[in-house]
């Protein structure tokens, strides 16, 4: 089927995905969490579907810049089933968020990837991303 728009009964499909990404333990506030991000008209929660089964997804944000002219994306999470994975479903989700970000006036797409993560860092390279060092990260709990 391809890349559409998440809805709230894909909520077990992200779960088993993020699982993949090592955050388990999602089941008790996922519901809410993609209920808030299809509501927001900032974000773009999008899976690809194959098969009846959402084996991938991505939250795109967008995020308007005061002081430059064009606005950026951010990624926040984006993962593809292992069982899926080399076989382009990422670049293509990765394409059509650029497609996206460029409507809407972004000039650039960034996305945090922690540092173990070196396959995903390979990903990102080959799709045209650059490393930009320096991530802050203050802890509010």
């Amino acid at each position: 089927m391809g890349i559409r728009k998440a809805r709230l009964d894909d909520w077990q499909e992200i779960k088993a995905l993020l699982d993949q990404l090592d955050y388990p333990n999602t089941d008790t506030f996922i519901k809410e969490k993609i209920e808030k991000l299809l509501d927001h008209p900032d974000e773009e929660l999008l899976v690809y579907v194959d098969k009846n089964k959402a084996v991938a997804f991505i939250s795109l944000h967008f995020i308007p810049q005061i002081a430059l002219k064009g606005d950026f994306a951010r990624i926040s999470y984006f993962a593809v089933d292992v069982s899926v994975r080399s076989h382009g479903i990422g670049r293509e989700i990765e394409e059509y968020c650029v497609e996206l970000a460029k409507a809407r006036g972004c000039d650039r797409i960034e996305v945090h990837c922690h540092s173990r993560r070196t396959a995903a860092h390979r990903f990102y390279i080959r799709q045209g991303f650059t490393e930009s060092p320096k991530y802050f990260m203050k802890r509010l709990d």
